[in-house]
């Protein structure tokens, strides 16, 4: 048990990182330190991606509706109706009678 003991309070001091071979030691330590910084780099640029698709989405239908809303109010303002109700206050109203068709023959 004491070599157990004397190995994990090598372990806590830091003898591996101040011993004579530690060079190697301290290798694979910064080489995993990098390979955590870049993981930490991708996961913020994911979550950047994904927030960003996710505000397009919103932005996506907020347009939509509102390209329905202005085509139903389109297509209500064309209606006959709705022109009638418009054009009464300025005292216009249908004709009684059809138009005719006028036909002009051109000799040459």
């Amino acid at each position: 048990m004491s070599i157990l003991k004397e190995k994990i309070y090598g372990i806590l001091k830091g003898g591996f990182l101040i011993k004579e071979d530690s060079f190697k030691n301290w290798r694979f330590i910064l080489f995993v330190v990098l390979l955590m910084l870049l993981m930490i780099a991708s996961s913020h640029s994911s979550d950047k991606k994904v927030m960003e698709i996710a505000k397009l989405n919103k932005e996506i239908k907020e347009l939509r509706a509102e390209f329905v809303d202005t085509r139903s109010t389109s297509m209500e303002l064309k209606l006959e109706s709705t022109i009638r109700k418009k054009v009464l206050g300025l005292g216009l109203k249908p004709s009684e009678n059809p138009p005719q068709v006028i036909r002009v023959i051109s000799k040459k």
